[in-house]
């Protein structure tokens, strides 16, 4: 460790071994301190060590809070981490050693600040129902929030004796904003006649009326308004008939009154999008793949609302280009975590790890339920929270094998209540990868379970195969793009059988353009569509060059080439990084008559003037006409106005003026006067 850095280990009362040989390997550089019953007895060896001034480490997080109050009190450092229920609770807890040093070491390492987004909500509520229910719970909330109640389906509802809150009836068509900033489209609305006597009774309806409010409860029992509706922040949808379902809804409404701070979960950088060039449209992977529709196109890029983002990360998985990267915590973050996790691990004695990759609400109970009343994790099972599973691209992939993984699972849900085929596709990309270097196939993949028991069985089930014999030890540094190409790299590097080339799936952010060059006219129609520069002219001669490293596969060269002769191939060439961009095709340059300038491609010049010369009526019998064509743009100029050329190629009248009427005039009253008999005097 780079500081001096203090760590408190308990055995939480003799319930798992401590292996201090292990902890001194994989901890060297900090003092390591041992204790029985730490939050207790032996508080204040704790306050002695808070006190110190140097950074603290405990290993425990169930009293996190105790040891949080008296380091803040103290003004200490302090970080934890939880080495019981993910290793010394288990029937392997003699082999964790290694694993208790290397979650230890892991925890100390910085995370960096989250940028935040406010939502301000005044506490303007629409309760959509379709009976007493509806009012019910208005009744519960007219005190602490402003209500309005739309009903829809409209039964018998008996008036209110005194008007706290609107009772309004319509049906939502529409709906989008988020807490704080919501906007409905009501059909049939109508308010209610105040003279209503034994039921409500409403007045003449319209459609299209507009509700702005800051929450929604929706009781309605029907489709929810959005989707991913739980992922809506101020959408609260509850079955009506359920009572419990309803009452936390309506206390949860109740307190979202003021400003809320959620964090910024996606960076997002509009001049790395390739998401269209002139109305093209080129890659979408993360509007195919975005539940809560924070995404939506915004011309050449995309535009990712930061207030409705519910942070899945997929977006970020996937970008090819890096312009949406991931904050909770970004790409390099988690792999410099990575890093220290699995190069302790190795170095404490421990062999063949198994990142296991988890979310704290599904993850985090599954496995402390399988310490305590199952046998625990595996002693290589090595358990890393992350904000959501869907958030891990193909460079956090990378990196952990290069660093020395033997094998990635991800554990999600039996049911996963949100699509993640984002997931699904980065592991789909990786394991081509993963085997063409040697690793073996099944190196990743996704434990969907609800069932502890059955979450460790698959652990330990886990073909796991041969370590990796030379591990890198690379720090994650630069944007993404950059980070993805040095992890594989390193991959390459570290790769048990390394070959050159890896073919990839269809809709791989790597790859070649493939020209048909006998079609292609150089027009490189492609170049001023491609977003990356991966493919390049020379403004000295004709030519399209092709850099592999930088191509994302977007599609938008192939797309805008108007001869269609560009196709293209997915593949991982470890080759392209260090390779200078080669030439697809290359022609002679045609050289003006006049000034001898290079411009234009030869063949080209020499087509066009060949389908011209003698068959277009412009053309015919005129060279010089022809000679045009020849030209450079400046010297075009020069000799049409020199040579006093017709565009039309037929003389044009000369422009008539006001003295051309006027003696038209005269002519015409000449003549009238010379034809009319003079009169007798």
């Amino acid at each position: 460790m780079a500081e001096k850095r203090t760590i408190l280990v308990c055995s939480c009362e003799d319930t798992m071994p401590l292996d201090a040989d292990a902890l001194k390997r994989g901890c060297r550089g900090a003092e390591v301190k041992q204790a029985h019953q730490l939050c207790r007895a032996e508080l204040e060896r704790f306050r002695a060590a808070a006190a110190s001034g140097a950074p603290l480490t405990v290993g425990c997080t169930q009293e996190a809070p105790l040891f949080s109050e008296i380091a803040g009190e103290l003004g200490s450092n302090i970080t934890f981490a939880n080495v019981r229920e993910t290793a010394g609770w288990s029937s392997d807890a003699n082999k964790t050693g290694p694993k208790m040093a290397a979650l230890l070491a892991a925890a100390a390492e910085p995370m960096p600040d989250l940028p935040y987004v406010s939502l301000e909500s005044e506490g303007v509520t629409l309760i959509y129902g379709r009976d007493e229910r509806a009012i019910e719970a208005a009744n519960l909330l007219k005190d602490h929030l402003d209500i309005t109640v739309l009903i829809a389906r409209l039964g018998a509802l008996m008036p209110q004796r005194v008007t706290d809150f609107p009772v309004v009836k319509g049906t939502i068509r529409s709906a989008k904003g988020h807490l704080g900033a919501f906007e409905l489209l009501v059909d049939d609305y109508a308010p209610p006649v105040p003279s209503s006597r034994g039921a409500l009774k409403f007045g003449p309806a319209r459609d299209g009326a507009v509700s702005r409010c800051d929450i929604v409860l929706d009781l309605s029992g029907g489709a929810p308004l959005f989707t991913a509706a739980d992922l809506r922040d101020g959408y609260l949808r509850a079955d009506p008939n359920d009572p419990a379902a309803v009452l936390r809804a309506v206390l949860k409404a109740r307190d979202l009154v003021g400003t809320f701070d959620k964090p910024r979960y996606v960076t997002f950088t509009e001049d790395l999008c390739a998401h269209s060039r002139s109305k093209i449209i080129g890659c979408h992977r993360c509007l195919d793949l975005c539940p809560t529709g924070a995404i939506t196109p915004a011309g050449d890029h995309v535009a990712i609302d930061a207030q409705v983002c519910a942070g899945c990360g997929q977006c970020a998985a996937v970008c090819p280009t890096g312009a949406a990267s991931y904050a909770l915590p970004s790409a390099d973050a988690l792999m410099r975590r990575l890093r220290v996790l699995l190069s302790i691990y190795r170095e404490a004695g421990g062999a063949t790890p198994i990142l296991l990759l988890h979310d704290e609400a599904h993850g985090a109970p599954l496995i402390d339920a399988l310490s305590r009343h199952g046998d625990g994790l595996p002693a290589n099972a090595l358990p890393v929270a992350v904000n959501e599973v869907t958030q891990v691209g193909l460079e956090t992939l990378a990196a952990a094998f290069a660093y020395g993984a033997s094998a990635m699972r991800f554990l999600l849900r039996a049911k996963p209540r949100h699509d993640v085929s984002g997931l699904a596709k980065t592991i789909a990309l990786a394991e081509p990868i993963l085997a063409g270097l040697g690793f073996g196939a099944g190196r990743v993949a996704t434990i969907e379970t609800d069932d502890p028991d059955a979450l460790g069985a698959l652990l330990r089930a886990v073909n796991v195969g041969a370590p990796t014999q030379n591990p890198a030890s690379f720090a994650p540094v630069g944007a993404k793009r950059e980070i993805l190409r040095l992890a594989l790299r390193e991959l390459h590097r570290a790769a048990p059988a390394p070959v050159d080339v890896v073919a990839l799936p269809q809709g791989a952010p790597f790859g070649a353009v493939v020209l048909n060059v006998e079609g292609c006219t150089l027009c490189l129609a492609c170049v001023s569509a491609c977003p990356t520069g991966a493919l390049t002219g020379d403004p000295e001669k004709p030519m399209l060059r092709f850099a592999e490293d930088a191509c994302v596969q977007c599609g938008l060269c192939k797309a805008t080439c108007p001869e269609k002769v560009i196709s293209l191939t997915p593949q991982l060439d470890f080759r392209a990084a260090t390779s200078a961009a080669r030439v697809l095709k290359e022609e002679e340059p045609f050289h003006c008559l006049r000034c001898g300038k290079p411009f234009g491609v030869k063949s080209t010049i020499e087509r066009v003037t060949a389908k011209l010369e003698g068959r277009h009526w412009m053309f015919k019998g005129s060279a010089k006409r022809l000679d045009l064509i020849k030209m450079c743009e400046d010297c075009r100029v020069a000799a049409v106005t020199e040579e006093d050329f017709d565009p039309y190629a037929t003389p044009r009248p000369a422009p008539r003026t006001s003295e051309d009427y006027l003696r038209e005039r005269e002519r015409l009253k000449r003549e009238y006067e010379a034809r009319e008999p003079k009169g007798e005097g």
